[in-house]
């Protein structure tokens, strides 16, 4: 083996060794696993027959939804037109929409039914990523759940008995690092009292019942120093730079002893003015991330530890500003759910894989996991893409304007309502989402789960 080391302008390309390992590895999981399902009664097949013929007869309407969004994508909090066109096509059915809900501009909530009687909540994403768009997929996500409540809402308008109960439609901006559903929740949103559980599902390279999504919290550290000459009287000054390398260097080493699913992302994003001053102000960023509640909060207290350390090594003080943007906690998925997924999607000729099948190493966050400790939920995975293909790259975004990314929209929408019309229409599978998700722990809020 050759041991000239060849160094250019060019960084080394990373070696995908791994990657197509764990690629292999799940092959040859899901060559012996299979969903099991729990048998529930469900919504009776004329009704879930009808209502596959409205999602179908309202796919151009789905996928010029999803072709709008991804043709103007919007960072979070700024989606005003994917706002106007969601409402636009919701008046269009004669369904009232309110804007501006739960104290976030951009929001909306719609709802048909009686308003009385069980109540489940359809979510649609609509945010893009800075200069790749919608590489996240949740243009296709975005009009899928609008497809999906425009298919019960047509379903009931022509069998009013079909259900009883209400179904609510509701938009949730800035999942992108804002923790657009959190903040939300700040201002009185997925409540137990207005819903009784909530679904949505995510854009992705693989049909999945579940996957691991990780909690995540942000953190922003100001170390200060004191400004010296570097040259002349270094010992009168204290390095908020050194103090920021040495935070750095120590969650090096406490990274060898994390869990293997824990994450911790930094950049130092001030660090000086001068090389002949002494750095008075240093700032770094985070984030941090683990698989339960509990860990993240054992996690999040290792590294603040780390920065006091650094901080105390260089003589400098620190500020350490936890949730700039609100935690989100991991996705607590309810399977009694899951299971009235994987059924609607098989029907669409998917074939959902369980959780386990694609690594967890493989995994994101998302504040969907504020919304399924309040209410019982499920945020399953559709294929829109190559497996190889990752989430926020040019490749996820190509994928998710594609023809492939239209039928992912058009066969989620009927998953979703298919979901919904199966929990209104059963009582018995109504009681079991809510014993299993009290036996995982029932209600609980992240500010308290975190701060505990």
């Amino acid at each position: 083996m050759s041991t000239d080391i060849d160094i250019s302008s060019q960084p080394v390309p990373p070696f995908s060794g791994y990657s197509q390992h764990l690629a292999k590895r799940t092959d040859e999981l899901r060559q012996t696993s299979r969903f099991e399902m729990i048998e529930r009664q469900g919504a009776p097949e004329e009704l879930v027959a009808e209502l596959e013929e409205c999602v179908d007869a309202l796919s151009s309407e789905i996928t010029e939804m999803s072709h709008f969004l991804h043709e103007n994508p919007e960072l979070g909090f700024e989606e005003y037109k994917a706002l106007e066109q969601f409402q636009a096509h919701l008046q269009e059915h004669g369904i009232a929409v309110k804007t501006g809900v739960y104290g976030v501009t951009t929001a909306f909530e719609a709802q048909v039914g009686d308003g009385t009687g069980p109540a489940i909540a359809i979510l649609s994403e609509y945010d893009a990523l800075p200069e790749i768009g919608h590489a996240c997929g949740h243009c296709v996500m975005g009009s899928a759940g609008m497809g999906a409540f425009l298919a019960l809402a047509q379903l009931l308008e022509k069998n009013p008995q079909a259900f009883q109960g209400t179904v609510k439609f509701i938009g949730t901006p800035a999942e992108e690092g804002k923790s657009g559903k959190a903040v939300m929740i700040q201002g009185g949103a997925f409540g137990p009292e207005d819903m009784d559980a909530a679904i949505m599902f995510h854009s992705y390279g693989y049909d999945l019942a579940n996957q691991t999504w990780l909690g995540r919290r942000t953190l922003t550290v100001h170390f200060h120093g004191v400004a010296a000459h570097a040259s002349s009287q270094p010992w009168m000054g204290r390095n908020a730079l050194d103090a920021a390398v040495l935070a750095y260097q120590g969650l090096a080493a406490l990274r060898q002893q994390m869990p293997p699913e824990d994450r911790i992302h930094e950049i130092i994003t001030e660090g000086g003015t001068r090389q002949s001053i002494i750095t008075e102000h240093s700032t770094m960023k985070f984030y941090i991330r683990s698989k339960f509640p509990d860990t993240l909060r054992d996690l999040s207290l290792r590294v603040e530890n780390v920065m006091k350390g650094a901080a105390l090594m260089t003589g400098c003080g620190v500020e350490v500003l936890w949730d700039e943007s609100p935690a989100t906690l991991p996705v607590r998925s309810n399977h009694e759910l899951e299971s009235r997924w994987v059924k609607a999607q098989r029907r669409r000729g998917r074939d959902p894989l369980p959780h386990g099948i694609v690594s967890e190493t493989l995994a994101a966050s998302t504040d969907f996991g504020n919304v399924s400790y309040r209410v019982p939920g499920i945020q399953p995975l559709v294929k829109v893409s190559a497996e190889d293909v990752a989430l926020h790259t040019r490749a996820m975004a190509q994928a998710a304007g594609s023809t492939q990314g239209d039928i992912a929209a058009i066969d989620g929408a009927f998953g979703l309502a298919a979901v919904a019309l199966d929990f209104l229409c059963d009582a018995e599978l109504r009681q079991a989402v809510r014993e299993e998700f009290e036996a995982d722990g029932g209600y609980m809020d992240a500010q308290e789960l975190l701060a505990a």
